[in-house]
């Protein structure tokens, strides 16, 4: 691998002395290892072993058998050759060295320029091994490069330091001054696809469109919004749910601005007047990010929405969902139905797939034929089919699902419950031995009962296959590096709780403000849940066209609304009360807990 190719000064020497060396480095780097407990005799033992057949390197030998990661690799490559190690938390890089090296550069490879003298660069490297970025930074650079070592965390900081914000600068930078110019590039609907063409490609433009991509996914954003209005465009990124004006571009860069996005997403960059939609895949130094584009026309131009889809984030083990011991105990006695139907509603971006996704990778075993219809796909699972609804060509999801049925399925998953028909299928692969999961978008878990019924699904039909019903919301947590106590207003308490209060020793806890949340005092998001098992008073119930409230009143014992989950996470510092009353307004918790007799813990 190329983190071993560090004998690049070893070329003058001649071919017989260079092999020499070469296994004495080998020999070290072992030793090292051995010495700092990363492996054991046996391991390296084997290892040599393997590398006399194979002739592999030896870190690639210990890589591949899983005994080290590449960090501990690299770590150990440093260390052995005494490479400088660099702190990144209070040094201060002059503006001419930042613009040595473009953002595209910087973000792919984890590198930050940080000194220049007599046409040597020094670079910040996460992995000073990798030479195609000291080769492509020389070729870009053209300096001499100088590497030395600092942790990926501290350079993933220090690049959204000094390049993350550097949008709002190159919007300013790439304003034209010329009347000329400003005339050729307004959105004024003459601009010859030619021309879009031309401007897509200026190297300014595929910076800053990049630069935006980048600094969304630093900042952990969902969705990059661009907003066009009468006389600017709007760039917003949602960041945990939340929509945040990031920068604002002048008018008339915004043409330029959406052809090259379009070009990346495989979009006609001709049509203006009609909504599409698009892909794109987006490298950055974690691995590859998918990117939805959507684009539908306004009275001003434009608007696009991309949504991020970042693979390293999909799954997430249905442990670190949030669910509390009982939810999740429950949870995991639907999933481990035979047959039957599972349910989790809540309204869009609630987290819905996630769970759905978490409770498929919980399940899956080799030996159960998995299939999914989905709209879109969003992420890929490994040993599962995956199939993308298509409406244009007439694959809905009830079409989808009734071949679905013929491919011999043990666990169907429905992306979204949609209409009579797809729930009608649904609830009929349940009855014939199949174990469903589906999304409704309903308020709460009992809701979901009374939308299937208002839908003409058979009250009979779904109280013989409903297994449960999970509905969510997803909270902001609160930052754990500005967290501090407080005390919020009596009255917001009152609205959050009604017939509940807090006891004297509740402590609560909000984020005050700092760069690690951008001065929201939030960072991450959590769910809230309320499961809904369907015992036999339930089932009965069901078939009896019943009310939310009456569902509600024949809940099992251990049966907690949303609401008083957020109260629990409340109380153990992970979110505060403006959060969970955000998330859960106009439910009728109060009404609900005084059915049920019970109290948020820690409440009185």
């Amino acid at each position: 691998m190329f983190i071993l190719k560090k004998w690049s000064k070893l070329k003058t020497l001649n071919p017989q002395n260079l092999e020499n060396q070469k296994t004495q480095v080998r020999k070290k780097i072992g030793q090292l290892l051995c010495e700092q407990g990363l492996i054991n005799d046996s391991q390296l033992t084997g290892a040599l072993e393997s590398q006399k057949r194979t002739g592999k390197k030896l870190g690639q030998i210990l890589l591949e058998s899983g005994s080290l990661t590449s960090r501990q690799l690299i770590e150990a490559l440093v260390e052995q050759i005494g490479l400088e190690k660099r702190n990144l938390d209070d040094i201060s890089i002059k503006p001419e060295v930042l613009q040595e090296v473009p953002p595209e550069l910087v973000t792919q490879y984890n590198v930050l320029p940080l000194e220049q003298h007599d046409g040597q660069l020094t670079v910040a490297m996460a992995d000073p091994f990798n030479t195609e970025a000291l080769q492509n930074l020389r070729l870009v650079t053209g300096c001499r490069i100088r590497r030395c070592y600092s942790s990926p965390a501290e350079l993933e900081k220090a690049i959204l330091k000094y390049y993350g914000s550097n949008v709002a600068r190159m919007l300013k930078d790439l304003v034209p001054a010329e009347k000329n110019a400003d005339a050729e590039m307004e959105t004024n609907g003459e601009l010859t696809p030619a021309k879009l063409h031309e401007l897509a490609r200026e190297p300014s433009l595929v910076n800053l469109v990049n630069l935006i991509l980048l600094e969304a996914v630093e900042a952990r954003a969902s969705d990059v919004h661009i907003e066009p209005f009468e006389n600017c465009v709007k760039i917003k990124y949602r960041i945990d749910g939340m929509l945040i004006e990031k920068s604002t571009s002048p008018k008339r860069l915004q043409a330029a601005i959406l052809s090259r996005i379009k070009i990346m997403a495989n979009m006609n960059i001709a049509e203006r007047f009609i909504p599409q939609d698009g892909h794109i895949e987006f490298p950055t130094a974690r691995g590859k990010i998918d990117i939805r584009v959507s684009t539908v026309p306004s009275i001003f131009g434009e608007s696009v929405v991309m949504r991020l889809l970042d693979r390293n984030t999909a799954f997430i083990p249905l442990e670190e969902l949030g669910m509390n011991k009982n939810t999740l105990k429950g949870f995991g006695h639907c999933l481990s139905k035979a047959h039957g139907i599972v349910l989790v509603t809540g309204p869009t971006g609630s987290g819905k797939t996630t769970t759905l996704y978490a409770a498929l990778h919980k399940i899956y075993n080799p030996s159960l034929k998995i299939i999914t219809i989905e709209d879109p796909v969003e992420y890929q699972l490994d040993g599962i089919i995956q199939m993308p609804v298509n409406p244009r060509r007439g694959l809905t999801f009830s079409r989808g699902l009734r071949h679905i049925l013929r491919q011999d399925p043990n666990i169907i998953m429905v992306g979204e419950i949609r209409d009579r028909e797809t729930a009608d299928i649904a609830i009929r692969a349940a009855l014939t031995g199949h174990l469903v999961f589906s999304t409704l978008h309903t308020n709460d878990a009992a809701g979901a009962v009374t939308r299937l019924i208002d839908m003409g699904v058979e009250p009979f039909l779904l109280a013989s296959s409903l297994e449960g019903v999970l509905a969510q919301r997803l909270v902001r947590q609160i930052c754990p590096f500005c967290k501090e106590r407080y005390f919020p207003d009596p009255h917001l308490l009152e609205s959050l709780t009604n017939s509940i209060s807090f006891g004297p020793d509740a402590v609560f806890y909000h984020g005050r403000g700092c760069e690690e949340c951008s001065q929201t005092g939030m960072k991450g998001r959590i769910g809230i849940f309320e499961l809904l098992r369907i015992t036999e008073p339930v089932r009965k119930l069901i078939a009896q066209r019943p009310t939310t409230d009456q569902i509600l009143q024949a809940a099992p014992e251990d049966h907690t609304s949303m609401r008083h989950d957020g109260i629990e996470k409340i109380l153990k510092g992970i979110t505060t009360p403006e959060e969970v009353l955000r998330v859960t307004q106009g439910m009728e918790e109060d009404e609900r807990t005084e059915v049920n007799g019970r109290t948020a813990a820690g409440t009185s």
